[in-house]
């Protein structure tokens, strides 16, 4: 599962070099979480997210707004974390509609119709895609709030209703969800499906109270952590034939989702998955999303040859969640990135597309920087804690 060699051989590594930290009294030591602009980044989110709920694109029915991977998503996750570090009373109208948007859907499963396709045959694919990611990305954005809250919602339990309703029970991907494929990397497209069922895992763990534990959806859990652990590297058939691997980006989520669900991996495979992450770390700190696997390079695409903050925010933000200190050396290193990097005039911090080349300055060229900002965020912020 976690490519056996490889990773054995970059974890002893890794335990070789801190023993030479330790040996040499260059271990991490306490320090200063580095400095950013909070308010800045949640200037620059609020904005992308108001923008994204009036783009006519965006729109869905029953007056509702889709719940974008790039820009809605990592806001739901983050915006509560600025809004507790700005000490800032009020909700911005933006996370409000965006909450109001999922409970309205959750509360009207039945009703609504799909984010995208429609019940002719060209369009039902696209419909159960579109059903079996709305329904976990729901499921994720109420457990979120539900985990600061201390309690779970009628409405969350609603959702994971929803959620486990579309789960695989049979085939090879038993225990995933059926996932949108409009084959853009790394959220919608062939190998996301994998991306959707951590994105589950982290949702049921969020949950609070035991959620997880709960005997009515044991064998969903059973379901899904079988999946997360065995599917994490693509088939050998698709590796020789050179297709998308998100083998590192797939163990990133693997160690999120771990922090979250209880008993998903051991110990040992925890400490594989950190060494890997290390191995694809770039001299100055950061990580790259297109390092993070085998990407195919679209004709008119040339791949970013340097840190991003998407990468660079998501892999440290896991790492945090899986109980890395910050001040851990490897760890330390992607912080400063992180902080160095934040544009000063927008707030926001930077990556690029796997799929198109787009305008940077164009509201569709900012997709990935939308979740570039929010993971970034998200990992200075939790450095914090």
């Amino acid at each position: 599962m976690l490519d056996g060699e490889k990773i054995a051989f970059a974890a002893v590594g890794a335990v070789a070099a801190s023993a030479i930290l330790i040996s040499t009294g260059l271990a991490a030591r306490p320090v200063a979480p580095p400095e950013w602009n909070p308010r800045a980044a949640a200037a620059y989110l609020d904005q992308r997210q108001s923008w994204w709920e009036s783009w006519p694109r965006a729109a869905r029915d029953h007056g509702t707004v889709c719940v974008s991977c790039h820009t809605a998503v990592p806001y739901a996750l983050v915006r509560p974390e600025l809004r507790a570090r700005l000490h800032e009373i009020d909700v911005p109208t933006p996370e409000r509609r965006l909450v109001s948007d999922v409970v309205t859907r959750v509360r009207a499963w039945s009703e609504v119709k799909p984010f995208y396709g429609d019940t002719t045959p060209s369009g039902h694919i696209k419909a159960v895609e579109s059903r079996g990611s709305e329904a976990v990305l729901n499921a994720l954005i109420l457990a979120s709030r539900d985990q600061r809250a201390g309690m779970m919602s009628t409405d969350a339990r609603q959702a994971f209703a929803n959620m486990f309703a579309l789960q695989e029970t049979t085939g090879d991907e038993a225990g995933a969800w059926p996932w949108l494929n409009f084959g853009l990397r790394p959220w919608e497209s062939t190998t996301s499906v994998y991306y959707g069922a951590a994105l589950a895992a982290i949702a049921v763990g969020m949950e609070p109270r035991g959620y997880a534990e709960s005997m009515d959806i044991q064998p969903n859990v059973e379901r899904l952590r079988s999946y997360l652990r065995t599917h994490v590297d693509q088939s050998l058939w698709t590796r020789l034939l050179r297709r998308d691997d998100p083998n590192v980006f797939n163990r990133a989520m693997l160690l999120w989702a771990s922090a979250n669900l209880p008993d998903l991996i051991s110990s040992e495979e925890r400490r594989s998955i950190i060494a890997a992450l290390w191995e694809a770390q770039e001299r100055d700190g950061a990580w790259r999303l297109a390092s993070l696997g085998h990407w195919r390079e679209p004709d008119g695409v040339s791949f970013d040859s340097t840190g991003d903050g998407y990468a660079t925010g998501l892999i440290a933000y896991a790492l945090e969640q899986a109980g890395t200190a910050p001040n851990e050396s490897h760890l330390a290193r992607a912080l400063a990135w992180l902080a160095a990097h934040q544009d000063s005039t927008t707030g926001m911090w930077r990556a690029s597309s796997l799929n198109k080349k787009r305008d940077p300055g164009s509201n569709v060229g900012k997709f990935m920087s939308d979740a570039a900002t929010a993971y970034a965020a998200l990992a200075l912020a939790r450095a914090r804690h």
